[in-house]
């Protein structure tokens, strides 16, 4: 049991900003601490510590970070406040004026060791006997998603040395390594073994995966033989990086009962630009051509895949005449759902120098209007599903007591439902009803038994 010098049980409060490796770098610390016997509560809870696991990518990211800190002093001046992660990694002394301890990425993983050694204030801490029913509940809300026993995180990989013009990524994630296979699938079996139904597979570029002669490709096949877990999502690829080969993943059955395969049918591939003039400047590895042949190749080898992809707009450079080629590009793809966002120059990278740099004013402008494709793509993606009967993962109830849960199916469509049963952590098939907003479809539950 983690404690005090009093007794009395520590809390620590997490706040994760940023990519799923981020996220699942948390949720890896969280768990060795709830097995350490610390008590893990919102971040907007009164805690003994508070950890900020911040992220860098882009000046709003810094900004959000610096907020969460200043946000936890506030909330209790007699906790440790700890920074980690990307911010703290690219800038430990501007963030050291704002927490107590700054611990960089090759530190992170050390970090339960560090915090075992932290003398702790009794300020905010409850009893040994956990006999206080209002903290155990905000704790208990508080691990979403780690105690939704839903979806976990699972990083795979880290690092890149093929550095984007505009990432920062390389800077602060400097060692490209990927974990051993072995532990990986005993991971996903001891989550699986704690009640997970999906497993993420995330790292900075898990298309680099290797692991010996293990690729990630045999990865991937090592772990739907081995484990039982009921599905197994990618977080993202690079389109060099999808053959028919690759592909023929989604094709093989289940080893042991000859169902479909339990891989989802969701790929995310950022595209970043539209314009082949752009994406030479930004030094991505592949053309519009490129993209567009493992486009169809995935449309024609997995039907009714969704196909995601991350847009920046106002890169250096970037003319009038380039954004209509990225806009119009986005409106024909037919994307399942874009993630939009501005250029930000970041300290050390090429971009940063890059001449013609494009005014505030217009980025804002083009990022509006690439939400306005965003929006229409993710609604007629959705509509091609209604009326159809589709397997659901329900993660958790929206509110408290209102009976309305949300969850994604496999190709990744948030639902949402209304149940009289929990249907949390459970699998359910949903007759897809109707558009509720742009981002999600109202279902009807089919009353089959959910697993």
């Amino acid at each position: 049991m983690a404690s005090n010098d009093r007794g009395r049980i520590t809390r620590v409060a997490f706040y994760t900003l940023g990519c799923k490796l981020n996220q699942a770098e948390t949720e890896s610390l969280a768990d060795q601490l709830l097995g350490a016997g610390y008590q893990l509560v919102a971040p907007g809870d009164m805690a003994d510590i508070y950890i900020t696991n911040t992220c860098t990518v882009t000046h709003v990211a810094d900004r959000k970070s610096r907020q969460w800190l200043r946000a936890a002093r506030r909330r209790n001046p007699e906790a440790v406040v700890i920074a980690t992660g990307c911010y703290a990694q690219r800038a430990p002394r501007e963030l050291a004026q704002l927490a107590d301890l700054v611990i960089n990425n090759e530190e992170k993983e050390h970090l339960p060791g560090i915090i075992k050694n932290l003398p702790l204030p009794a300020a905010c801490t409850i009893t040994a006997n956990g006999q206080n029913p209002e903290a155990k509940f905000q704790a208990k809300q508080a691990l979403s998603p780690y105690n939704t026993r839903a979806r976990s995180l699972i990083k795979i990989q880290d690092g890149c040395l093929t550095p984007c013009a505009y990432c920062i990524v390389p800077l602060v994630r400097t060692h490209e390594y990927s974990l051993p296979a072995t532990w990986i699938v005993a991971k996903i079996k001891q989550k699986t073994g704690a009640g997970y139904k999906e497993a993420i597979l995330t790292g900075t570029k898990i298309g680099c995966y290797k692991d010996g002669d293990t690729s990630l490709e045999d990865l991937i096949r090592h772990t739907l033989h081995d484990t039982s877990i009921q599905r197994l999502r990618l977080s993202s690829l690079q389109p060099q990086e999808i053959s028919a080969r690759f592909l023929a993943l989604w094709q093989e059955p289940h080893p042991h009962t000859d169902t479909a395969p339990r891989l989802c049918r969701h790929f995310h591939m950022s595209l970043q630009s539209g314009s082949n003039t752009v994406l030479q400047r930004m030094k991505r590895q592949y053309s519009l051509d490129d993209y567009l042949v493992a486009v169809h190749l995935i449309r024609e080898t997995v039907p009714e895949a969704a196909i995601t992809t991350d847009i920046m707009v106002g890169f250096p450079g970037e003319t009038d005449a380039e954004f209509t080629e990225s806009y119009r590009f986005c409106q024909q793809a037919g994307f399942a759902r874009i993630h939009v966002f501005p250029f930000s120059p970041r300290p050390g990278t090429l971009a940063a120098r890059m001449p013609g740099q494009v005014k505030e004013q217009v980025k804002k402008e083009r990022t509006h209007r690439m939400l306005e494709i965003s929006r229409s793509s993710r609604r007629s993606f959705c509509r091609q599903f209604l009326g159809q009967t589709m397997q659901v993962l329900w993660e958790r109830e929206l509110n408290s007591g209102n009976g309305i849960y949300s969850g994604l199916t496999d190709n990744y469509i948030r639902v949402l439902a209304k149940s009289e049963n929990p249907l949390a952590n459970k699998i359910v098939p949903v007759k897809l009803a109707s558009l509720h907003d742009d981002n999600s479809i109202w279902g009807e539950l089919t009353g089959e038994n959910p697993n």
